[in-house]
């Protein structure tokens, strides 16, 4: 089944190199091999991303939402279609919400994970999991308090590569930093959010 889907790729490729009427002859399924295995998601990596994130404060009726950014940088190395490797990023966001008198916000947060995915050429489906960390700030009558939180994320996305050094990819992501004692509050506070984000990355 792989050598007929990969056959019919390289004669839709050899289709567009070579208009209708030209005298070369189209490829055929025996050249599929060579195409099925010409991109290699091996290698470093590194880049940006912009995305939205929604979420709650834990025992609170706060919502943060807001847009995000940042970057990312990561190693992967590939065995036959699946492919391993980790990645850590590091994000800024505008995400923040009132509820009562209390104001809380995510400034910044970041996470160290491993992934996990199968590679269909140049399209890369993965899983991805590990540890978040991030910023929580609440503002209660002019005060604040901020702290350093951490948690877990897990999530899945999608690249594309669009040149062996270039690609652009979709990722989800879900995490959970763990509550704190607040002052102001009087009680423990955490932030559950979803993540989604586009980005690029390049390889070397």
């Amino acid at each position: 089944m792989r050598r007929v889907v990969a056959g019919v790729f390289a004669m839709a490729g050899a289709w567009i190199a070579h208009p209708a009427g030209a005298a070369e002859p189209l490829a055929t399924p025996a050249d599929a091999p060579s195409l099925a295995g010409a991109y290699s998601w091996t290698g470093s990596y590194f880049g940006a991303n912009l995305g939205y994130q929604w979420g709650r404060i834990t025992n609170l009726g706060a919502r943060p939402t807001g847009v995000l950014g940042g970057g990312q940088a990561g190693y992967s190395w590939q065995s036959g279609q699946f492919v391993f490797g980790g990645e850590t990023d590091l994000q800024v966001s505008g995400a923040e919400d009132t509820f009562a008198a209390w104001k809380f916000s995510n400034p910044w947060f970041g996470s160290l994970r491993g992934r996990a995915g199968f590679a269909m050429n140049n399209m890369l489906f993965y899983a991805t999991a590990g540890l978040a960390y991030g910023g929580l700030r609440a503002q209660l009558a002019g005060a604040t308090e901020a702290k350093r939180q951490a948690g877990w994320t897990a999530g899945a996305g999608m690249e594309v590569g669009l040149s062996p050094k270039w690609s652009a990819r979709a990722e989800y992501l879900f995490m959970d930093l763990a509550d704190r004692g607040y002052v102001l509050t009087g009680t423990g506070n955490g932030l559950e959010t979803g993540l989604l984000r586009f980005g690029v990355n390049y390889r070397f």
